[in-house]
């Protein structure tokens, strides 16, 4: 006897609202205590989103929705990495806009991909630009 198995498919909107799920579900999560002193956070998350953020431009230029998952995974890493997790972390309090690029950057990239999302609205984008922006001169300062 043989077993067919359907291809497993995700819809841009149950991926979009997984990805808005995410940080309900890493506030729940018991934080990790970073190795690094909190001043060095800037510096890691700049550091990381200017990683991120060209390989995420090409995927939306490819219409390549799968390297939403991958980036996801690696978005939870850097969180348990530093233990902010949301705000599970009070020394981090001081980089809200390092660390609300962070916690952004898989949505905006997915709104990006599928602007018409419910979950996709309008002053998200220019709020993450501002706070990369603002992320990246703080480090620049470090």
């Amino acid at each position: 006897m043989q077993l067919h198995r359907l291809p497993t498919r995700f819809s841009p909107s149950s991926l979009l609202r997984t990805l808005v799920a995410v940080p309900l579900v890493l506030a729940a999560s018991l934080a990790v205590a970073q190795q690094e002193p909190p001043s060095a956070f800037p510096l890691d998350a700049a550091g990381y989103l200017n990683e991120e953020l060209p390989r995420m431009e090409a995927a939306i230029a490819a219409r390549d929705r799968s390297f939403f998952h991958g980036a996801m995974a690696r978005t939870v890493q850097f969180t348990e990495r530093w233990g902010f997790k949301v705000k599970a972390n009070p020394d981090l309090a001081a980089y809200p806009m390092c660390t609300s690029a962070v916690m952004d950057y898989v949505v905006v990239g997915m709104c990006k991909l599928t602007p018409g999302d419910e979950v996709c609205e309008p002053g998200l984008a220019p709020r993450f630009d501002a706070n990369v922006k603002q992320c990246r001169e703080l480090a620049a300062q470090k």
